[in-house]
Formats: structure tokens, C-alpha cells, sequence
């Protein structure tokens, strides 16, 4: 039996890549053509249009056809269910930060005792 990656997973997996984060970038700015995200890409258009099937297999962006033009659009439910995920771990690492930055405030107090 084929096991499927879960959302989240796929979510990871489409934001792991640089360039497929600079084309989230850019549509944070608006929906735009698929020759309008490749432009800045010294790759060709056919990779341009995996990086944007991953995007849109993770739920990231979704197109629309208008004539023979591909529209994209940025879908960022899926990035707050990453942050949120991710934000348990940053409640951990911030109280382990504290608890050092509390030891080593100890530490150089009696030093300087």
C-alpha cells in the first residue's frame, strides 16, 4: 500500500526548496501569470511549472485559466498550519534559551563576586 506524505508534509516539502519559496514571495505581492513568476528564473518554463505543481499539490497556490494564460494565486492556509505546528517547537527552544540566559546570568554574577 502506497502511504501519502500528510498536508503537512506536503506543505514542508513545497517550502524546502528556494526556489519555490521566492515564488511564494512573489505571489504575496498578488495573483500573477506563470510567465510573470519565471522571469526572474534562469530555469526553464517546464521546471518553473513542477515547482508550481508542488506548490499546488501542497495547497500553496491555485491557478486559473483565462484564454491560453495560466493565473496563479497564493493559498496561504496551508503556511498558518505549518506556523502553528512550528510554533510549539518555538515555545520550547524560547524556555531553553531562557534557562541558559538565566545560567549564564548566574554564572558571571558570581564571578564577579
Amino acid at each position: 500500500m502506497v502511504k501519502y506524505p500528510s498536508k503537512l508534509s506536503r506543505t514542508f516539502l513545497a517550502l524546502a526548496d528556494p526556489t519555490r519559496r521566492a515564488i511564494i514571495l512573489r505571489l504575496t505581492q498578488g495573483e500573477c501569470t506563470v510567465s510573470q513568476l519565471a522571469e526572474p528564473f534562469e530555469i526553464s518554463l517546464p521546471a518553473v511549472s513542477k515547482h508550481l505543481k508542488i506548490l499546488e499539490n501542497a495547497g500553496l497556490l491555485s491557478r486559473r485559466k483565462e484564454g491560453r494564460t495560466l493565473h496563479c494565486r497564493l493559498e496561504a492556509a496551508p503556511m498558518k498550519e505549518a506556523a502553528d505546528w512550528l510554533s510549539h517547537y518555538r515555545a520550547f527552544w524560547e524556555e531553553r534559551f531562557d534557562s541558559l540566559e538565566n545560567f549564564l546570568n548566574e554564572s558571571e554574577q558570581k564571578e564577579e563576586s
